[in-house]
C-alpha cells in the first residue's frame, strides 16, 4: 500500500503536541516558582499530576474511543487539550495552572493518546506501520528536543506562556487535518462502558501515585506534616494500601463483568501475553527514568549552578537530538535486530548514561562528561522508543487497538507520573536526610543553630538555592562562620540528594532488563 504521508504528519504533529509541554515545564520550573510565588515542591505537584491525569483516565479514555469512534474521541480530545492550553497560557495562580494544564490537557491527552495509537495501526500496515512508529517514536524525541530549547528560550527573553498560545495554534490545525485520516472502527457492536471500572482504576491510580508523590512531606510511616496521623502513623502509609486495594478491586471487577458476559472497561487478558506485558512494563522504566532524570537535571543546572532556562534548555539537547536521531533509525535497527535486543541494548546504554551523569553531577560542573551522559541517554531512549509501539500493537487485532493503547499509554503516563513523584519524593528525603546529618556533625554550627534549623526543616522543605539559606540565615541573626558553615553544608546535602535521585533511575534501568524477556526474539517483518 502507498505510504499516507499527509496522514503521518497529521498524527506525527499530535505526537509532538503532546510531549511539547511537559518538556517545555521542566526547563521552566525556576520561573514558575517565582511567577506564582510558589515552590519547587508545588511546581512538581502540578508536573505529577499532569501525567497523573493521563494515567489514570487513560483506560476509560481508550473504551470511550472504542464507543464514540477512534477519529471522534481522537477530535474530542484535542478540543479539551486546547482549552487547557488556553487556560494555561493565561493562568494567574497555581490552581488555575493546575486545572488547565493538570487537569484539562490531561483529559483531553487521555482521549487522544489510545486514539492516536489505533489510528496510526489502521492506517498503515506492514512495514510501512514499523516506520510510522519509528516516525511517531522519533517525533516524541523532536518534542522533548525542542521544549527545552523553545521553552528555555520563550521563558528567558519572554514568557513560558507563548508556548501554550502556540499549542492552541496547533492544535486547530490538527482537528482541521484530521479529515486525512481513515477511522479505526471495530467490528461487531459497540461496547458498554463501565462506569464503576472506571472509577476504581482512576481513584486507584489516583492514590497510588499521591501517596509517592506526599511522601516527602507527609512521612513514610513516622508522621511529619501529615494532615491526620491514624493510629499514631503517617497517611502516605493509608493513602499507598488504599490505592493498591482500590485495584485489586478493579481486577476482581472486571474478571466479574467478562464472567457475566458483560464488557469490561478494559480485557485484563492482555495482560496475559507476554510480549504485551513486557511492552508495557518497558514503557513504564522509559518514561520513569527520562522524566525522573528530566527533574532532576534541571533542578541541579537552574538551583545548584545558577543557569537560566534557555541556558538549561541548551544543555539538555544533547539527550533530545540523539533520541530523535535513533528513533528514526530504529525502523531500519528492527529489520535486523529483534526488539528484545534493540530494548536491552537501550536500557544498558541507559545505565551506562545515569552512572556517568553521577560523577559529573557536583559544585563545580564537568560540561563535556555531562553532555556525553546526556547523549548517551537520548540514544537509550531513542533506541527503546522506536520498537514498543509497533511490539504492542502488532501483538493483537484490529479490535482490541484501543484497549491496547490505553494499556500502552497508561503505562507510559504512570511511568512519567512515578518519575516525577518518586524520584522527586528521594532528592527531597535525601536532602533533608543529608543536611540534617552533617549539621548536627559539624562542631562549627552551634547545637542552638542546629536545633533552630531542625524545626524549620520539620515545617517544610523545597529545593532552594544556597543564597536564598544565606539570606534566611542572616535574617535569622545566625554568626558568620556557622552560616558558611551552613551554606556549605547544604550546598554539600544538594549534590548529594541530586545523586541520589539518579542512582534510583539508574536501578531502574538496571531492573527493566528483566522486562525485555516477553519482547520479539527475531527483527521485525511484514504484518
Amino acid at each position: 500500500p502507498s505510504f499516507k504521508r499527509v496522514t503521518l504528519m497529521v498524527l506525527a504533529a499530535t505526537q509532538f503536541l503532546m510531549v511539547l509541554d511537559a518538556a517545555v515545564m521542566n526547563v521552566s520550573i525556576s520561573q514558575l516558582v517565582v511567577d506564582f510565588d510558589t515552590s519547587v515542591t508545588a511546581i512538581q505537584a502540578v508536573i505529577t499530576l499532569y501525567s497523573l491525569t493521563m494515567a489514570a483516565l487513560m483506560l476509560t479514555g481508550a473504551r470511550v474511543g472504542d464507543i464514540l469512534g477512534r477519529r471522534r474521541a481522537f477530535t474530542i480530545g484535542l478540543v479539551i487539550y486546547c482549552t487547557g492550553s488556553a487556560l494555561t497560557a493565561v493562568s494567574w495562580s497555581v490552581p488555575s495552572l493546575m486545572f488547565g494544564w493538570s487537569i484539562l490537557e490531561g483529559v483531553g491527552a487521555a482521549l487522544v493518546l489510545p486514539a492516536l495509537a489505533a489510528l496510526i495501526a489502521s492506517n498503515f500496515t506492514a512495514n510501512n506501520r514499523v516506520v510510522a512508529y519509528a516516525v511517531i517514536g522519533g517525533v516524541a524525541g523532536a518534542g522533548i528536543a525542542i521544549g527545552p530549547i523553545l521553552g528555555g528560550w520563550l521563558t528567558t527573553e519572554y514568557s513560558w506562556r507563548i508556548v501554550f498560545i502556540g499549542e492552541v495554534i496547533i492544535a486547530v490545525a490538527i482537528i482541521f487535518g484530521i479529515k486525512t485520516v481513515d477511522d479505526a472502527r471495530i467490528a461487531g457492536r459497540t461496547p458498554q462502558f463501565d462506569w464503576l471500572g472506571s472509577g476504581l482504576s482512576t481513584l486507584g491510580l489516583v492514590a497510588f501515585v499521591l501517596a509517592l508523590l506526599m511522601s516527602s512531606t507527609w512521612g513514610w510511616l513516622v508522621p511529619k506534616r501529615s494532615p491526620i496521623s491514624p493510629f499514631g502513623f503517617s497517611l502516605t502509609l493509608f493513602v499507598l494500601v488504599g490505592g493498591i486495594g482500590l485495584l485489586a478491586v478493579f481486577v476482581w471487577w472486571q474478571r466479574r463483568r467478562e464472567s457475566r458476559g458483560q464488557d469490561p472497561l478494559v480485557h485484563l487478558g492482555l495482560l496475559g501475553f507476554a510480549q504485551l506485558r513486557s511492552g508495557y512494563l518497558c514503557y513504564l522504566a522509559q518514561n520513569l527514568i527520562l522524566m525522573g532524570v528530566f527533574f532532576v537535571v534541571p533542578l541541579y543546572l537552574q538551583i545548584v549552578q545558577g543557569l537560566d532556562a534557555l541556558e538549561t534548555g541548551l544543555k539538555m539537547i544533547p539527550v533530545s537530538v540523539t533520541m530523535f536521531v535513533t528513533s528514526v533509525a530504529g525502523s531500519r535497527l528492527s529489520g535486523r535486530f529483534s526488539a528484545r535486543s534493540l530494548a536491552r541494548t537501550g536500557f544498558c546504554v541507559i545505565l551506562i548514561a545515569t552512572v556517568l551523569l553521577l560523577q559529573t553531577i557536583d559544585i563545580q560542573l564537568a560540561s563535556r562528561p555531562f553532555l556525553l551522559g546526556m547523549a548517551l541517554l537520548g540514544v537509550g531512549m531513542g533506541l527503546i522508543a522506536s520498537q514498543l509501539g509497533n511490539v504492542i500493537q502488532s501483538a493483537v487485532g484490529e479490535d482490541e487497538r484501543s484497549e491496547a493503547g490505553g494499556f500502552q499509554y497508561t503505562s507510559q503516563q504512570l511511568g512519567s507520573a512515578l518519575g516525577v513523584a518518586l524520584i522527586g519524593a528521594i532528592v527531597l528525603g535525601g536532602l533533608v536526610q543529608s543536611f540534617s546529618t552533617q549539621i548536627a556533625q559539624d562542631e562549627r554550627i552551634a547545637a542552638a543553630t542546629t536545633e533552630s534549623v531542625r524545626i524549620e526543616i520539620d515545617k517544610g522543605v523545597s529545593f532552594v538555592s544556597s543564597d536564598q539559606v544565606r539570606i534566611a540565615g542572616l535574617d535569622a541573626g545566625i554568626p558568620a562562620e556557622e552560616l558558611d558553615a551552613l551554606v556549605a553544608s547544604y550546598e554539600s546535602s544538594q549534590i548529594f540528594a541530586l545523586k541520589t535521585g539518579l542512582l534510583a533511575a539508574s536501578v531502574v534501568a538496571l531492573v527493566a532488563l528483566l522486562a525485555t524477556s516477553g519482547l520479539p526474539r527475531r527483527p521485525a517483518t511484514a504484518t
